[in-house]
């Protein structure tokens, strides 16, 4: 597995790290926690180096299944997490008042079993409490060696250009993929000018590229899809067409007469865009693990990359990416 820097923060992890959240948060049922385990130590063998949890997965127990399984990697891995939730509880509301985040960081360094924690992000801008108080009371945790990056999640470009004067931001972590393209807008460019880098949620569209999800599939009942406008029936046909083109790119393509995958083409399209991009995509399956592991082997030609950019251009998804009472979290 190569690595990459994020931006300029000297921060070296895995071309592709491991979202942690579906193990326990999100999309169903919690995985058995010694299959997690296994799962996670899997990853580790096949070369990842990045892993991302979060105190609200669970909430609290994603952190402590992460913790466990990386205790005998801890000085060859890196580990993001984020504080930022009201009792670490997304639907109570964001907190980030310097006294919670230094409340969280403690619980953090303890459930994962660490001395410092690599990467913290703010899960969620807070509009009650200034970005510059968040930025230096990391920057204070810094100091005193509990954190070592600081990071933001779903920040605006003004934000994050408040943030990095007080504490550099060493990563952003928001949503980006074939189907989500606006951090192009203003997100890019800025982290590009400031040197910090990307680390992509959802890059396939929570689960929608991989070319397994049709208008026919049925959700878990504790899935959160089920009530993303995306998701709808209706949508989900609407949007077949984008999967169809990465099927038919999958098909031309053979990676060392493997055969090649959507999701392998959606995830190495992301990893095209800027050396400084490290998507995160979550499974809680090992072949699925593997398949996304063998994007970081394909290289895309102008061609592929020019087909793509020519069919997204004209290709209007359908459907929010969030329903409005998630959107409104959003700092954009």
């Amino acid at each position: 597995m190569k690595k990459r820097q994020l931006g300029n923060s000297g921060l070296e992890v895995s071309t592709l790290g491991l979202g942690c959240m579906g193990l326990n948060f999100g999309y169903g049922p919690a995985t058995d926690k010694q299959e997690a385990i296994k799962l996670i130590r899997a990853a580790v063998e096949r070369g990842v180096t990045f892993f991302d949890t979060a105190e609200a997965y669970g909430p609290f127990t994603n952190e402590e299944v992460v913790g466990e399984a990386l205790k005998p990697f801890a000085n060859n891995v890196v580990i993001a997490t984020k504080f930022g939730f009201t009792n670490g509880k997304p639907n109570e509301g964001v907190d980030s008042r310097p006294k919670n985040i230094r409340v969280v960081a403690e619980a953090s360094l303890k459930r994962l079993n660490v001395e410092t924690i690599d990467l913290f992000y703010q899960h969620r801008v807070d509009p009650l409490i200034p970005i510059e108080d968040v930025a230096g009371t990391v920057k204070e945790l810094i100091k005193e060696g509990k954190v070592k990056h600081f990071g933001l999640s779903e920040a605006s470009a003004l934000t994050i250009r408040r943030a990095h004067p007080v504490q550099p931001v060493a990563a952003l972590q928001s949503e980006y993929s074939l189907w989500w393209r606006e951090p192009e807008e203003s997100i890019l460019p800025t982290l590009e000018e400031l040197g910090i880098g990307f680390v992509p949620f959802s890059p396939l569209g929570k689960g929608f590229l991989t070319g397994k999800i049709d208008h026919s599939t049925a959700f878990d009942k504790g899935d959160f899809r089920n009530i993303v406008p995306r998701f709808s029936d209706e949508n989900r046909k609407a949007n077949q067409g984008l999967v169809e083109v990465l099927k038919s790119i999958a098909t031309q393509k053979q990676n060392n007469g493997v055969s090649v995958t959507p999701a392998q083409i959606a995830l190495a399209w992301l990893l095209a865009q800027k050396p400084w991009i490290v998507p995160i995509p979550g499974t809680t399956k090992l072949h699925r693990l593997e398949e996304n592991l063998g994007a970081t082997q394909i290289q895309l030609t102008e061609y592929e990359l020019k087909w793509i950019a020519d069919v997204i251009a004209d290709f209007e998804v359908s459907g929010a990416r969030y329903p409005d009472e998630l959107q409104k979290r959003v700092d954009r």
